[in-house]
This record gives C-alpha cells, sequence and structure tokens, in this order.
C-alpha cells in the first residue's frame, strides 16, 4: 500500500481525495498498488466531513512518516507551499501539483531536488485543468521539435470574451455575471490582466525549449480594454477576439507573449469558447495538434493531479525524465518582434491612417459611421508604436493584434 498525503483541503484537495476514493478501484489497478489517503493538511477543522479523521494541522507528521510516499500539493501561492514541497522532496517523497505559480517560479529548481532524491515532482494540473499537455510534450512528442505552442488558457477571460461576442455586451457587465457565477473571482486581476495565462505559457514554454523561460520577462496583456465595439469589427472581419498565449521559435531565440488577438474563422482556436480551453502544438515532423477541455473546476483539476499519483505509484523508486533545464532561454524582445495590428480611428483621422501605414485596409460599418477600423500589415511593434502614437486624438479605443 502506498500512502498519499494532500495538502490543502480547498476545491482542488477535496476534489483529489473525492478522486481517488470514488475511482479507488479504478485507480488501484492502474497505479498497480493500492492508494490510500493517510493525511489531509489544513490550517482548519472540518466536522461532519467523511474525512476529517484524516486532517492534521501540522506538516511535520507528513515529513517525518516514511509511510508517505506521495505529497499531493494542492495549497498554491509560493510561500508555505514551496517550502514543504521542498522538504518533502529532500525526504524522498514524490510531489504531484496543480500549483502553476510555484512551477513557473521554481520549477527546474524543484525538479532538480527531485532527482537528486530519487522521487518526482509532476505537474500536469498547473496548466489546463484536465487538459493532458504536460505529459504529452514530455513523452509523446519527445520525438518532435515543438516550433510552435499557442493556447487559450484562462477559462474565465475566454468565458468573458465568448459573452461579450455573443451578447454585444460590454467588459465590466459581462465580468460582473462571472463573478456572480463563480467562473471569475472577486479580485480576478490574475486571470483578466492575463497574469494567470502568463505563467502557463511560461511552463509550456520551458518544456518546449528545455530551458527556464522566465515568467516575468514575458510580454503580457489582458482584456480590460477590449469592447463590444472591437467585436463588431472582428465580427465584420470573420473573426474573434482571444486571450492567447503563444510560444514560437524566433531564430535562435524564443517568442513568448500574451495578448489579446483577432483569430480567423481557419485557426484551430477560433471554436473554442466559454470556459474550455485548448492548446495548439505545431511539432516539425507531426504538425498541427490540439488538445482540448474544461481548463480549470475541481474534479478536472483534480482528476490530473491524481493521474500524476498514479504516475509516481508505478515510478516508485524511478526518476521519471523531464527535459527543464535551470539554464534560462533566450527570449526574443516585443519591440523587434513583428505583427499585424487592427485599430479604430474617427473618420477624420482615416487618411493620417492611410498615409502611416501603407497598405493598411480600412473597415467602415454603418452602426459606427464616425469611425473605421483600420488593419496594418506585418510591422514590427516598436514602428508600429511610434506611427500609432502620431494618430494622436483621433484615435479610438486600443489596438489588438491580428493573426
Amino acid at each position: 500500500m502506498i500512502q498519499v498525503a494532500v495538502l490543502g483541503y480547498g476545491t482542488v484537495g477535496s476534489g483529489v481525495v473525492e478522486v481517488i476514493e470514488k475511482n479507488k478501484e479504478m485507480v488501484n489497478k492502474k497505479a498497480g498498488e493500492e492508494l490510500n489517503v493517510k493525511y489531509i493538511l489544513d490550517l482548519r477543522d472540518f466536522p461532519g466531513d467523511p474525512y476529517e479523521d484524516k486532517v492534521v494541522h501540522d506538516f511535520t507528521r507528513i515529513l517525518e512518516d516514511d509511510e508517505v510516499k506521495i505529497v499531493c500539493e494542492t495549497m498554491g501561492g509560493v510561500g508555505a507551499a514551496y517550502r514543504f514541497t521542498q522538504q518533502a522532496l529532500s525526504a524522498g517523497k514524490s510531489v504531484c501539483t496543480s500549483n502553476k505559480e510555484l512551477v513557473a517560479a521554481h520549477g527546474p529548481e524543484l525538479l532538480a531536488l527531485a532527482k537528486a532524491n530519487t522521487c518526482n515532482y509532476l505537474f500536469e494540473a498547473s496548466v489546463g485543468g484536465g487538459i493532458p499537455i504536460i505529459r504529452p510534450l514530455n513523452y509523446s512528442l519527445t520525438a518532435e521539435r515543438i516550433e510552435e505552442i499557442a493556447g487559450i488558457l484562462n477559462g474565465t477571460t475566454n468565458y468573458i470574451l465568448s459573452k461579450m461576442e455573443k451578447e454585444g455586451a460590454d467588459f465590466d457587465s459581462v465580468l460582473k455575471e462571472a463573478q456572480e457565477k463563480g467562473y471569475a473571482e472577486r479580485n480576478p486581476e490574475a486571470d483578466v490582466e492575463g497574469y494567470d495565462a502568463c505563467r502557463k505559457i511560461a511552463i509550456l514554454s520551458s518544456l518546449m525549449t528545455g530551458k527556464n523561460v522566465d515568467y516575468q520577462k514575458i510580454y503580457t496583456e489582458g482584456i480590460t480594454r477590449i469592447t463590444a465595439e472591437d467585436f463588431s469589427y472582428a465580427k465584420a472581419m470573420g473573426r474573434s477576439i482571444k486571450l492567447l498565449a503563444v510560444s514560437r521559435e524566433a531564430g535562435e531565440r524564443t517568442l513568448a507573449m500574451v495578448a489579446p488577438c483577432m483569430i480567423s474563422r481557419e485557426h484551430p482556436l477560433y471554436m473554442v469558447n466559454g470556459v474550455f480551453n485548448a492548446v495548439f502544438v505545431k511539432g516539425n515532423m507531426l504538425g498541427d495538434s490540439m488538445y482540448y477541455g474544461r481548463g480549470a473546476g475541481k474534479l478536472p483539476t483534480a482528476s490530473a493531479v491524481v493521474s500524476d499519483v498514479i504516475d509516481c505509484a508505478r515510478h516508485q523508486g524511478k526518476v521519471i525524465m523531464c527535459f527543464w533545464d535551470e539554464e534560462d532561454a533566450p527570449l526574443q524582445g516585443i519591440d523587434d518582434t513583428e505583427s499585424r495590428f487592427f485599430f479604430r480611428v474617427r473618420k477624420d483621422g482615416e487618411e493620417k491612417a492611410k498615409e502611416l501605414f501603407a497598405g493598411a485596409e480600412c473597415i467602415s460599418l454603418p452602426e459606427m459611421p464616425e469611425e473605421c477600423g483600420v488593419v496594418t500589415g506585418k510591422i514590427k511593434e516598436k514602428d508600429f508604436a511610434a506611427r500609432y502614437e502620431q494618430l494622436g486624438n483621433a484615435r479610438v479605443g486600443t489596438r489588438i493584434r491580428v493573426d
């Protein structure tokens, strides 16, 4: 029997216990050995809970119990979760986590610590919830040189944008509704400003390159400036607006960024709506593949954690290889990246926009006669910014990249 400890009995942690217990027969069969949740670490008590007898408040009990071979870290954050993970790995206990913040900040260090102590640090649930993407990158696609990863990696922002597109609603009203339905946090900053997606693409970029991609160096934009009017133009162009997290080869460097983007109907991510997530991967031999499903939620995320638990159980005393070195990957700066852009100008600024952006396409909508939309050709970001600034008060709203 392999004893398991769960750190944090919140949404995901309680889901982990539920998955192990409800699917016990199947989980044990696939693990090759019986799994048992021996401890649940939390600051709170849970009177009346079916597993209240397993709740402990002192991590030392778990650390010093040699029967515990696998620890599920579902606490979140980089404080206690980081310390407990370090201590568990140092003691030779494998750790499975859903904590993208910790993985993005300390992934290579914790992987090296696990290897040094002949155990494992697995994090399938840290990106895309229940969508299998870490394991395919680590195992299934190892013969590929990954050229690009593009993903819709945050269900909250995708829900908001999908709702704005469908109903012609403004950002603030849709955000409020998302909060009421539990799709958005009371403080939604990490989601709507793109920080959550940034950490996730940093993890995927690191696995793509085999080197460490520092999430703090990734160019990141959120969706707070997207308007219903932008969607009207996107519809006229046969496009949709998505918050994309992208990582691709750029010569000897890697371009990694998070930003809203207008994508065409032909784009694989065009039909990904609501709270769903998807990850598009381009390999140099396989070509295109896509991984789709629920990117968050109690049971989808818990299912991914338990899949890692099963993997650890199968590989007791063996290190599962993960190619993520501590050396930093060289990143391409945003200024030298080439993009196409969409922006809006007042009618009296249309001619100047055409002068500044030679060959640009102008789009007029009957419902907005006092302005027009402009789509540029490919241009370096720094050059676009300089010319866009020259439009001054003729500008309306924000600019959006066009894929």
